[in-house]
């Protein structure tokens, strides 16, 4: 056993800088302290056992994954639109006090009454702790992170390789803006040069003030991990940023739940909510939600008031994470949010939007997707809250 903990030692000596650090001392004793901790492990909603391994078999995965239809629909077959976001289009105050710019996957540039904030941001070419493996993006970022001007505050969700980018963490490392994380993440920032006293550490129900803004910490049902063993040692968290005018939510990334409709009865109703739908499978049903989970929750979050704000999906369209075909997140949620009269946002990667005068649904995935058997799905009209009802191009 004497040789096995040294070899583990060593091991743990070479480790990629991108594993990050584990929390030690103050930051653990504070974990240890925190109600979601238990048992050596932070729990999730409910104190529910959650499954982050496929639920089945590795041959039956293996058989679904290495399928060859299913492979030649997991990627687009055209070029992905990118809007190449200029600081013209970010100069302007927004007319309505927000804009929101998804930057790609979970990755959304939210500016609020003069504040900016960046959730997730992952300007990587991989989601991996490696430059040479791991899923590649599938479309460029719109923009280099050097040329998004100052932030007030970049919020992290939780610490997964496409949610906690070492490069772009670094990038950002250098500037002045505050991180809001959940608790116990702060060990990789520090670890990768992000001075103590730009973080605001959160256990869920905690909020800090940022720049005018309130941010608070609130449940997701998800897990953790960046090296080679999980040790659930660090939190993951949906986050909800207001400021006197305007109220955000971002899912980071999150199983369905019951919370939902305590976060929306809380701090809701919405402007916008950022809600992952992409990268779910039947294999771990517990940690990733199906559109139509996602739409259940964007109306859990308005408290079920379909004509409160705008539902953004995110978490979908640049890395290839799961078995289901590439533009299904964004069609069936499409699809679904027609049929439930609720405002969703369809912007191309980079495109600016401002919720308060969201445009008509563009399906422009479907012009570089492999079409479904039966074709894509018609839809006579889209009704637009307060706007006259308008025709569904595509």
């Amino acid at each position: 056993m004497t040789g096995f903990r040294s070899l583990s030692s060593g091991l743990r000596a070479v480790q990629p800088a991108a594993f990050g650090a584990d929390p030690s001392g103050e930051r653990m004793a504070r974990i240890r302290r925190s109600p979601h901790f238990k048992d050596g492990v932070f729990q999730n909603p409910g104190g529910q056992p959650t499954r982050v391994r496929p639920d089945a078999s590795a041959l039956d995965f293996a058989k679904v994954f290495f399928d060859g239809d299913s492979r030649l629909r997991r990627a687009p077959e055209g070029r992905i639109p990118v809007h190449p976001t200029t600081l013209a289009d970010l100069s302007k105050p927004p007319a309505t006090g927000l804009r929101l710019t998804w930057m790609g996957h979970s990755s959304v540039l939210a500016e609020i009454d003069g504040r900016r904030v960046l959730f997730d941001p992952v300007w990587g070419e991989r989601c991996s702790p490696f430059p040479f493996a791991g899923p590649k993006r599938l479309h460029p970022v719109p923009l280099p992170i050097a040329a998004l001007g100052p932030v007030d505050v970049v919020v992290i969700s939780h610490d997964h390789y496409d949610h906690l980018d070492m490069p772009t963490i670094k990038a950002l490392a250098g500037t002045d803006t505050v991180f809001a994380v959940p608790l116990g993440v702060g060990a990789h920032l520090e670890h990768w040069g992000v001075s103590a006293d730009r973080l605001r550490e959160l256990d869920w129900h905690e909020s800090t003030q940022v720049a005018g803004l309130t941010l608070t910490a609130t449940p997701a049902r998800h897990f953790c991990g960046r090296g080679l063993r999980n040790t659930q040692h660090t939190l993951w968290a949906s986050w909800v940023v207001s400021s006197a005018e305007h109220r955000v939510y971002h899912s980071g990334d999150t199983g369905y739940f019951d919370g939902f409709k305590e976060i929306g009865a809380a701090f809701g109703p919405f402007d916008a909510t950022m809600i992952q739908l992409g990268a779910y499978s039947d294999f771990w049903p517990d940690i990733h939600m199906t559109p139509d989970e996602a739409l259940r929750s964007h109306l859990d979050l308005q408290g079920g008031d379909a004509a409160q704000g705008v539902l953004l999906p995110i978490h979908w369209g640049t890395f290839n994470l799961a078995t289901h075909p590439w533009a299904e997140p964004a069609e069936r949620t499409m699809l679904l949010a027609h049929k439930a009269g609720v405002a969703m946002a369809s912007p191309r990667p980079g495109e600016p939007f401002e919720p308060g005068a969201v445009p008509v649904v563009d399906p422009w995935w479907r012009a570089v997707a492999k079409a479904p058997a039966g074709g894509w799905e018609a839809l006579p009209t889209i009704a637009v809250t307060g706007e006259p009802e308008a025709v569904l191009e595509g």
